[in-house]
């Protein structure tokens, strides 16, 4: 059951979200997840897909001929656009009639999961629509892992609950088991949900996966998404170059937490499993707890 409390926060930007001069134009954009995922998809490439080329899922040139992208530009865009205003801003700067399906490849955007999102998030905030990030895994990008991934959740007044859905919009017509746009329970590994198997010895968490240059995986790639997913659930959507300065060292594989924030992040997690009935216990963590908001990153 969603509070009144909890759908106004949802209605709420943070500082990734804010669509500044942009909210009007987003609010033109489709309603139905499928379809302005679809679009987005046409305004936005993947860096996965840039790397494959004109093979795997874009065999069919779905996403256009990525022989045409600019070499210059480089293989990933993600810390150049870190706000929804500011993605905005470069697909305009690039194609002045904004998001529209035919899109050159030249002139989109190299986003990986949480960009997309993050866009996402504010386009719905900006309608009206109680909208939030969240980050886990996703057990239906590659066969035998779970990788860390992105998604959205907006709510239906109408249902009455949450509906999930991936706006990659890149798994569309690939012959997936279930339509990514209205997923359903045991389609996405929640973060809370794989600390917790991990931590109860259920998993040894080898195929939960954070996509670096080290392929971390177990309990470090879980405690990464936990973090994120409970910044994403306060309206702070951070990117993947911020996490906890205490974890700083753990994250990047050294010495393992001591026991007190493993057992604190145990408790955290067991509040993310049901996020919205514990929405008050939640802020009050967000608004207590530093170690978890004082953040590093490259600059810090």
């Amino acid at each position: 059951m969603l509070t009144e409390a909890a759908r106004r926060h949802y209605l709420e930007y943070g500082p990734f979200t804010y669509p500044g001069l942009y909210q009007e134009y987003f609010r033109s954009l489709p309603d139905d997840p499928r379809e302005l995922s679809l679009l987005l998809s046409r305004q936005i490439i993947h860096r996965v897909t840039l790397a494959q080329g004109n093979a795997y899922a874009n065999a069919d040139l779905r996403y256009g001929n990525m022989d045409r992208w600019p070499w210059h530009r480089g293989p990933c865009e993600d810390d150049v656009y870190l706000t929804a205003p500011a993605i905005a801003a470069g697909l305009f700067r690039l194609d002045e009639r904004g998001f529209v399906p035919d899109r050159r490849v030249e002139d989109k955007l190299v986003l990986t999961c949480r960009f997309v999102s993050v866009l996402v998030s504010s386009i719905y905030k900006a309608k009206g629509i109680p909208c939030r990030s969240r980050a886990g895994f996703a057990p239906y990008i590659q066969p035998g892992r779970s990788l860390d991934h992105w998604i959205n959740q907006i709510w239906s007044g109408s249902d009455r609950r949450w509906i999930t859905f991936d706006a990659d919009g890149l798994y569309d017509g690939l012959g997936l088991p279930f339509t990514p746009y209205n997923m359903e329970a045991g389609q996405f590994d929640w973060a809370a949900d794989v600390w917790r198997r991990i931590r109860s010895g259920e998993e040894d968490g080898a195929r939960f996966v954070f996509a670096d240059s080290r392929g971390t995986c177990g309990l470090r790639a879980a405690a990464r998404y936990l973090v994120y997913d409970f910044h994403a659930l306060m309206n702070h959507e951070i990117s993947y170059v911020f996490q906890p300065r205490y974890m700083e060292s753990f994250l990047s594989g050294g010495e393992p937490l001591e026991a007190e924030r493993l057992e604190e992040l145990d408790e955290l997690a067991a509040l993310l499993r049901e996020p919205d009935g514990n929405f008050e216990a939640l802020t009050h963590w967000w608004a207590e707890n530093r170690r978890l908001r004082e953040l590093s990153s490259p600059l810090t």
